[in-house]
C-alpha cells in the first residue's frame, strides 16, 4: 500500500511533467479520508463543499516580501505543464491549496508554534477527496517525473480502493483545557490598547488591529480531525481550514471573513468589522445586534474597512459596488458585514488580489504601513499565519482565499489560539478585551 512520503514530494514547479487523475468516489466521508491521509495535510470547506487532501505531487514555497508574485510565477509555470488524464468536473480540477505568513520571515525559533509554516506554501496534493454540496464526491490523483501518468492512474485506483474501505474515525470528546496562558494577560493589554489609542488621537494612526495569543495546555493530544468536523457542524457557513505541513504543526479555524474570490472577471469579498456577543434569549439577540448597528463606534471601524477595501481593488477594476449592511450572525459572536463586488478591467490573477488587499483594514489598520509598524513594535507574539490569507487558486488564475481568524495552531498537547480587535480613537481597553475573549470561543469550545 502506498506512502503519500514518495518521490515526488517537493517538485519544483516546471521541473517535470504533472499528470493527474479522477474518478467519481461515493460514499467517502470527508472525515474518513482526512483521517486516512498523511502529511502534508490540507482541509477546505466552502459552500458546502469540503476538500480533503495529503500528500504533496508538488510544493511550492517562498520567503520575502515578494512572496505572492513568487508562489503566482510558480503556479503558473506549473499548471503550464499539468497533463489531465480524466475529464474532471470544474470542482475537482487540479488546485494549488496553502497560504502566507501574515508578516514576511517572522524569524520563527525552536520555541516557537509556527515552527514548518514559511512564509508561503502551497501543495498540489497527491491525493485529493471533493465532496461538492451536490452531487457524488470525486477522488483526484496526481504524479511528477519520468511515468507520471501510469503512476497517477496506479495511484488513483489504489486510494479508491483504500478510501472506499476506510471508515469514520470514532467519535471523541474535546481534548479538554488543562491551563492556559494570555499573551499579553490582562493588564499588558490594557496597556497595548491605551497605548494604540495615544497613536490615533495624536493622528499618527486611524485604525490598529491589536491581537492576542491563548496557550493552552490539553488533557491529551488534540485530534485535529475530531476538532475540524466539530468546527464543521458548529459553523457550517464558515470557511473551514487546515494546514499540515512535514515536521510542523497543525493550523485549523473556522473564519466567517472572506478576503478575495475571483471566477473569472468577477471578485467577491466582505468588509467584516464591528462586533457584539450573541443573546442568551431571541429577544436579547436582537437587542445586541441593534445595539451594534447604532454603536458609533463600530459603525465607524465598519466604514473604515469598507472604504479601504474599495480603494484597494480601485486599480483592478471598472466598476464597484457594495450590498446591504447586515449582521451576521455566528454561534458566539455578531458581526458587521457588507458585501463587495467588483468587475475587473483585466484578468488579474487571484494572487494579485491577495498581495493588494492584505492585510484589510480589519485585521491590520490604516493607513496600512503605520498599522503594521505598531502591530509589530506592540505585540508581543509572532502572528505567524494568524490573519493571513490562506486558500486555493487554479490554472486559470481563478481562486478563493479566506482570512485566518478564529484560529489556533496545535502540536501534541498544545494549542496557541489567536484573537485581535479593531482599535480606534475611542476604544475602551475593557470593552476591548471583553470583545477578544469572545473570539477564541469557536476554537475553544471545540478543545475544552
Amino acid at each position: 500500500m502506498e506512502s503519500l512520503g514518495g518521490d515526488d514530494v517537493a517538485v519544483e514547479p516546471g521541473s517535470a511533467t504533472v499528470a493527474t487523475a479522477g474518478r467519481e468516489l461515493p460514499g467517502v466521508e470527508p472525515g474518513a479520508a482526512l483521517s486516512e491521509l498523511s502529511r502534508p495535510t490540507v482541509a477546505w470547506s466552502e459552500g458546502g463543499q469540503q476538500v480533503t487532501a495529503g500528500g504533496a505531487a508538488v510544493t511550492v514555497t517562498a520567503d520575502g516580501g515578494d512572496r505572492f508574485e513568487t508562489v503566482k510565477r510558480a503556479g503558473q509555470d506549473l499548471f503550464a505543464g499539468v497533463t489531465a488524464l480524466s475529464s474532471l468536473p470544474d470542482f475537482a480540477r487540479p488546485r494549488l491549496f496553502g497560504g502566507f505568513a501574515f508578516h514576511e520571515r517572522d524569524n520563527a525559533n525552536g520555541e516557537s508554534p509556527w515552527t514548518g509554516f514559511p512564509d508561503a506554501q502551497f501543495v498540489l496534493p497527491r491525493v485529493v477527496v471533493v465532496s461538492p454540496a451536490e452531487g457524488p464526491t470525486w477522488l483526484v490523483a496526481s504524479a511528477t517525473g519520468p511515468g507520471a501518468e501510469g503512476r497517477a492512474t496506479d495511484r488513483l485506483e489504489t486510494w479508491a480502493e483504500r478510501l472506499a474501505a476506510a471508515t469514520p474515525p470514532e467519535v471523541t470528546g474535546p481534548p479538554g483545557v488543562r491551563s492556559r496562558a494570555f499573551t499579553p494577560d490582562e493588564s499588558g493589554w490594557h496597556d497595548q490598547v491605551e497605548a494604540a489609542v495615544e497613536r490615533i488621537r495624536a493622528g499618527t494612526l486611524r485604525k490598529v488591529v491589536l491581537a492576542q495569543a491563548q496557550t493552552v495546555e490539553l488533557e491529551r493530544a488534540v485530534s485535529v480531525p475530531a476538532v475540524y468536523d466539530r468546527l464543521t457542524r458548529t459553523y457550517p457557513d464558515c470557511f473551514r481550514f487546515l494546514v499540515a505541513p512535514e515536521g510542523g504543526g497543525q493550523f485549523f479555524g473556522a473564519t466567517p471573513e472572506r478576503l478575495v474570490s475571483r471566477d473569472g472577471r468577477t471578485v467577491r469579498t466582505d468588509a467584516l468589522a464591528g462586533s457584539t456577543g450573541r443573546g442568551d434569549t431571541p429577544a436579547e439577540d436582537e437587542w445586541l445586534a441593534r445595539e451594534l448597528q447604532e454603536s458609533e463606534k463600530d459603525s465607524h471601524e465598519h466604514d473604515l474597512v469598507v472604504e479601504a477595501v474599495k480603494d484597494q481593488l480601485g486599480p483592478f477594476a471598472t466598476a464597484i459596488s457594495t450590498g446591504d449592511r447586515t449582521v451576521r450572525r455566528l454561534a458566539t459572536v455578531q458581526h458587521l458585514r457588507t458585501p463587495v463586488t467588483a468587475d475587473l478591467a483585466e484578468d488579474d490573477h487571484v494572487l494579485s488580489l491577495v498581495e493588494a488587499l492584505h492585510p484589510t483594514p480589519a485585521v491590520g489598520g490604516l493607513p496600512p504601513d503605520e498599522a503594521l509598524r505598531t502591530i509589530k513594535e506592540t505585540e508581543a507574539f509572532e502572528r505567524g499565519w494568524y490573519a493571513s490569507p490562506v486558500g486555493w487558486f487554479d490554472a486559470a488564475g481563478n481562486g478563493t482565499f479566506a482570512v485566518a481568524i478564529r484560529s489556533a495552531v496545535a502540536r501534541g498537547d498544545r494549542a496557541t489560539l489567536f484573537a485581535g480587535n479593531g482599535i480606534v480613537a475611542d476604544s475602551d481597553p475593557d470593552r476591548e478585551w471583553d470583545e477578544v475573549q469572545l473570539k477564541y470561543r469557536p476554537v475553544l469550545d471545540a478543545l475544552e
